[in-house]
Order: structure tokens, then C-alpha cells, then sequence
């Protein structure tokens, strides 16, 4: 359930980032900046849903003042999100903020890095380098001709050489696009030739399920092969989405182990229960129990204590009532109307 050791650690707020640490879930504020009220209020309902970084936009001088209004009613790190303007990273540095995304070629010339390098340095606070292909560099675009994984490296290494300069390497790195082959080569390249804990996302995705597929098709192939440190899966929606989201694809690539994983069979001819009643029944009764076990809803005896041997409880449908089984053995039958009663008593035990 850890990320890859080889990466540098770094710290963020109270927590850390690469290095062997947890894959950490992250969001972002969505309510308008002047709004201190609702962005307060969304930062504590995205911990209280289990975010466990949260970035908030910083466009101008009086939202600097979110910094210090959204720390006091949260215990996760805030990141405050920088464009072109330095000295909004010098007073989101002096706020209190836990972590800076900031593109250094983006600043202003060597002395605006120098300041923001120097400021961050002092207060032991990550920069992370946000790179998205749709703003490449101009001169970078003209030598690829388009945003490919290789431009988008070069971008973030010309990112990286301007903090170096000023002996700055508490660094994060995303490599971001809306094209989900191209966000994971150009992932899988860095992380050949860098070592900085990484940001995964497929930014712009869309809504719904859609957009959910296709970030967990690029950030899960890419944790599957130990590339990632923490993670966004950008939605079109309440942020709130984006970290339930999260949890269930760290879930399901055994990266976290929240609470009851649920396998199932996707039925046949064979099946003589209500097995698609039983399964949504099932993840709705005990979708919330904190337990780190599985439970299999099989449709039949064919596919269940056996097939799902593995599982810690299951059940295993027959016509008008199913068998009970716990690592594959057969505790008892139980008719049907019974089943989730049953079933919950066994989850009390464990």
C-alpha cells in the first residue's frame, strides 16, 4: 500500500510525499476565490471525505487571505495554486501555506525564482512544477510540433534546471494532459530520468463515468508499475466526487484497504438468485463498515466458495436461498430473504 521507496521523500504539511509513504488523495477548491466562507466550508467537507491534500487557487492579492482562514478549520496540507505572479507565492509562503505549485519559467526572470526559491528554502515548503500540455512553451512546441510526452518532459525539465540554479530541489512534479496515452508516457519517461515524487492527473477529463475511467485507466496503469505519489482524479463536479473516486481506484489496485471490498460475478444461465439486488443490497448495507476484507456475491456454488476461496465471507446463490462460506469453507444455507441479516452477523465477527 506504498508508493515506490525510490523516489526522493519530501514533506508537505504534517504528512510526506514519495519515499515509500502512502499514496496521498488530493483535490482542489472549486468555489469562487472572494468566497471565504464556502471555500472554508468545502475544504472541511473534502477532509471529512477523506482528501488528504488540498489546493486552493490564489489569483490575487485578497485571496491570499484563504491561506490562514482555511488552515484554522483543517489538519490536511493546503497548496496554493500560482500563475505568473511571484509575489503571490512570497505572501502564500508567508501565509503559512504547506506547498507552492508554481511554474518557475512563468515568473518572471531569475530574480523572481531567486525570491521564490529563497523563501521556500527557508520555510522547508515543496514546489511542486505543474506542467500541462495545453501550455507548453512556445519554443518547445515549435521544436515537437505538438504537445508529445517528450515536449512535455523537456518542459518540466527547463522547470526544474531554474529551481536547481538557485539550489532548489524540494520538488514535485505533474505532467498533466487531457489525452490519457500521452499523460502516462510522459509519466513513465520522467520517472526514468528523475527521482522527484510525482503528481498524477488527467486534467480536463470531463464528468461522470466517463471521466472516471479514463483517469483510472492512466493513473492505475502508471501506480501498477510503482510511478505516482499522490494522486487527483479531476472531475467536473463536487470535489468531493473526485476523492471517493480516488479512494475506490487505490482500493481496487490494493494501494489502500479503507474498508469491505466487494467481488462479484457478473451472472449466467446458472443463476437461480436475485444477484444483482443482492449485490447493490449488500454495497449499500456495508459499503461503509471499516473493515479491510472482502466479500463475494457469487451467483451460484459453481463460482463461489471456489472461485472466491480467497474472499473472507461470501455467499453463493441456489434457488430461493444460498450458502454462507468464510475463506471457502461452507458455513450454512440461508434463505434468501435472510441473507444480508446473516451475512452481517458474520461481518461483526471479523
Amino acid at each position: 500500500m506504498f508508493t515506490n521507496a525510490t523516489t526522493k521523500k519530501i514533506k508537505v504539511g504534517n504528512t510526506f510525499l514519495g519515499g515509500g509513504s502512502p499514496v496521498l488523495i488530493q483535490s482542489m477548491l472549486s468555489v469562487p476565490s472572494n468566497d471565504f466562507a464556502k471555500n472554508v466550508d468545502q475544504a472541511v467537507r473534502l477532509q471529512n471525505a477523506g482528501c488528504e491534500i488540498i489546493r486552493v487557487s490564489v489569483p490575487d492579492k485578497e485571496a491570499v487571505g484563504l491561506i490562514s482562514a482555511i488552515k484554522e478549520k483543517i489538519s490536511v496540507p493546503l497548496v496554493a495554486d500560482i500563475h505568473f505572479d511571484y509575489r503571490l507565492a512570497l505572501d502564500s509562503v508567508a501565509a503559512g501555506v504547506d506547498k507552492v505549485r508554481i511554474n518557475p519559467g512563468n515568473i518572471g526572470g531569475d530574480e523572481n525564482v531567486r525570491a521564490v526559491a529563497k523563501a521556500c528554502n527557508e520555510k522547508s515548503i515543496p514546489i511542486r512544477i505543474g506542467v500541462n500540455s495545453g501550455s507548453l512553451e512556445k519554443e518547445i512546441l515549435k521544436k515537437y510540433g505538438s504537445p508529445t510526452p517528450e515536449a512535455m518532459v523537456e518542459s518540466a525539465e527547463y522547470h526544474i534546471a531554474l529551481l536547481n540554479k538557485f539550489d532548489f530541489d524540494n520538488i514535485v512534479v505533474s505532467l498533466k494532459s487531457s489525452d490519457t496515452k500521452r499523460m502516462y508516457d510522459a509519466y513513465s519517461l520522467l520517472a526514468e530520468r528523475y527521482n522527484y515524487p510525482l503528481h498524477l492527473g488527467v486534467t480536463e477529463a470531463g464528468f461522470g463515468e466517463d471521466a472516471i475511467i479514463k483517469s483510472s485507466a492512466a493513473i492505475g496503469g502508471l501506480l501498477l508499475r510503482g510511478i505516482g505519489d499522490t494522486i487527483r482524479i479531476s472531475l467536473t463536479d463536487d470535489p468531493t466526487e473526485e476523492v471517493k473516486a480516488a479512494k475506490k481506484l487505490l482500493n481496487a489496485i490494493d494501494l489502500r484497504n479503507d474498508g469491505i471490498r466487494f467481488v462479484s460475478c457478473p451472472t449466467c444461465g446458472r443463476t437461480r438468485i436475485n444477484l444483482i439486488k443482492l449485490a447493490n443490497d449488500a454495497k449499500e448495507r456495508f459499503g461503509n463498515v471499516k473493515k479491510p476484507i472482502t466479500v463475494a456475491i457469487m451467483g451460484c456454488v459453481v463460482n463461489g466458495p471456489g472461485e472466491a476461496r480467497e474472499a473472507d465471507l461470501g455467499i453463493a446463490g441456489g434457488n430461493g436461498e444460498a450458502i454462507l462460506f468464510k475463506k471457502g469453507e461452507i458455513i450454512c444455507k440461508v434463505k434468501e430473504e435472510n441473507l444480508l441479516d446473516a451475512l452481517g452477523a458474520e461481518i461483526e465477527k471479523l
